[in-house]
């Protein structure tokens, strides 16, 4: 198969966006200005206020892992959220590839559903070790910023189960949702990556830990989603690693 060209490039040139993921926002935010006139929306490739809103906001992903769209690797996904007050109160992540739907409300739980649409609940895994938690990451486009996420890899690779690299943030919290990895972290997210994922993982039971809801990926912050049977000690490695400061 070959790779889908990008129309332009973001943050580096190793950091694409393709015409579906400007389409897809395009038609999301059209969808919610005809259903939500007086809301507001917030999305990676359209973009809107860094200022937080007294009301609700609405925070799209059009694709979440546009590489991994491009290169025809199936782990790539929508995510649409609703924030008030800069906090997420509904969330959905669409893993297009799979045709799976993951959502939550606040307050009132996570689920899965596939192709018939059956809601089955989610928990986090049970585990209680940090050395047998399987953990899930992802790296900026910057170099520098790169390599000190390779250097917080090599401290952490020897204390835990593995570590495992999808593409695709959201999914990533997602995975930790439903017992597929017991802990996320990454430095460098925006809203858009985290606001519905965050949700789903907090709902699930997980510990979260999102940067300020007015923060963007070039201040470096880091988010955290972890099984809440490791979540001290697993914090607590972060904290060894020199890794829950922001990442320039």
């Amino acid at each position: 198969m070959s790779t889908v060209a990008p129309v332009s490039t973001k943050s580096t040139e190793a950091d694409p966006v393709t015409v579906a993921d400007t389409e897809t926002e395009r038609l999301i935010r059209q969808r919610l200005h005809e259903a939500r006139p007086a809301d507001e929306v917030l999305g990676e490739e359209h973009g809107g206020s860094r200022a937080v809103p007294s009301g609700v906001r609405w925070v799209v992903d059009p694709i979440d892992g546009t590489v991994n769209f491009m290169y025809g690797v199936p782990a790539y996904a929508v995510s649409v959220a609703a924030q008030v007050d800069g906090h997420s109160v509904v969330g959905v992540v669409v893993d297009v590839a799979r045709e799976v739907v993951y959502g939550a409300t606040l307050g009132g739980g996570a689920w899965v559903a596939d192709g018939d649409g059956t809601r089955v609940p989610l928990r986090c895994n049970p585990v209680d070790r940090a050395e047998l938690a399987l953990v899930a990451t992802g790296f900026g486009y910057a170099a520098d910023r790169r390599r000190a996420q390779g250097r917080i890899v090599a401290e952490l690779l020897p204390q835990v189960r593995d570590i495992r690299r999808i593409g695709a943030a959201a999914l990533d919290l997602c995975m930790v949702a439903s017992g597929a990895v017991d802990a996320h972290y990454e430095h460098g997210l925006s809203p858009w990556d985290w606001a519905a994922g965050g949700l789903i993982a907090a709902e699930a039971g997980a510990v979260v830990v999102t940067p300020p809801p007015d923060s963007r990926a070039d201040e470096g912050h880091i988010t955290v989603a972890v099984a809440p049977g490791i979540a001290d000690e697993f914090l607590g490695l972060l904290d060894e690693a020199g890794a829950r400061e922001p990442l320039a």
